[in-house]
């Protein structure tokens, strides 16, 4: 059986939307619902952060290859998602529009903007360090685990300077790479509480339908209905994500082809790094 993947946002561009009518759809659809140039990656009028412009672009790349393989008639019979990457998850199951998951990308992208205007936020990302340490790391700075990848892959998140000093630790304590990447905002953390009533007023004006497929919920490896999305998407906002736990679980219920459908193969990284733990 076979998995869709979606990934979060991207730390940097990698490659281009192809020149075809499937991309140019997107495109025209993404600068006309945010003003943001996929082309250009420039903000047109206003504008908004790198990261939000990021995530744009994520969603972006998910929705074009999620078009690409329901042209060539692959179906799903599980769905994935990795943080930002549950609203094209949601296009993919059937239960948003593409209009809809481009419009909850940008506007929860600028209610993070807003909220990480006063401060300045880092993710954390560790590599080499078993959780146990890692946990004790993150409790000496005070910043909290926002991704749970791999037995030794984590992302963390909080304020700047505490993530710094985490990262130093981190690599005193035996970590093999341990490097810091701006946000806009604590994303996976409790901190995002101080912007709950903005972001369940933008989750609330979205009617959700029931998935055509199952979709993963990783906080309990269970999969959600269409009563469940109004807070599973606060939530995830709020909690760590868990991909370990879900791709083991994916695994468990007989997924055997994971396609990763968006920018990069992170995900697929983390899958073989499982893999080899479960098959050494």
């Amino acid at each position: 059986m076979k998995c869709f993947m979606f990934p979060g946002q991207p730390l940097a561009v990698g490659d281009n939307l192809p020149d075809d009518a499937d991309a140019n759809h997107i495109r025209k659809l993404v600068c006309d619902r945010t003003g943001f140039d996929l082309e250009s990656f420039n903000w047109l009028g206003k504008g908004s952060t790198d990261s939000t412009g990021l995530q744009l672009y994520g969603v972006a790349m998910s929705l074009y290859r999620l078009r690409r393989l329901q042209r060539e008639g692959v179906r799903p019979d599980f769905v994935a998602e990795h943080s930002m990457g549950i609203y094209p998850a949601l296009a993919a199951c059937g239960s948003i529009s593409e209009e809809a998951a481009i419009d909850l990308t940008w506007r929860v992208g600028e209610c993070m903007a807003r909220f990480g205007a006063a401060r300045e936020y880092l993710f954390g990302c560790v590599t080499g360090l078993t959780l146990e340490p890692l946990l004790a790391i993150a409790g000496n700075h005070r910043i909290f685990m926002a991704n749970y990848n791999t037995s030794r892959m984590f992302l963390l998140s909080g304020e700047r300077h505490q993530i710094e000093e985490a990262m130093l630790e981190a690599l005193d304590a035996g970590a093999f790479s341990a490097k810091t990447f701006p946000c806009d905002a604590p994303l996976h953390t409790p901190l995002m509480e101080e912007v709950e009533e903005d972001l369940r007023a933008i989750f609330a004006d979205y009617r959700y339908g029931e998935p055509t497929c199952r979709l993963l919920d990783h906080f309990n490896q269970d999969y959600l209905t269409a009563a469940d999305m109004y807070d599973f998407l606060y939530l995830e906002l709020l909690r760590p994500v868990y991909w370990e736990k879900s791709y083991r679980a994916l695994r468990a219920a007989g997924a055997g082809v994971f396609i990763e459908v968006g920018a990069g193969d992170a995900l697929r990284k983390y899958n073989r790094w499982i893999d080899s733990e479960l098959n050494p």
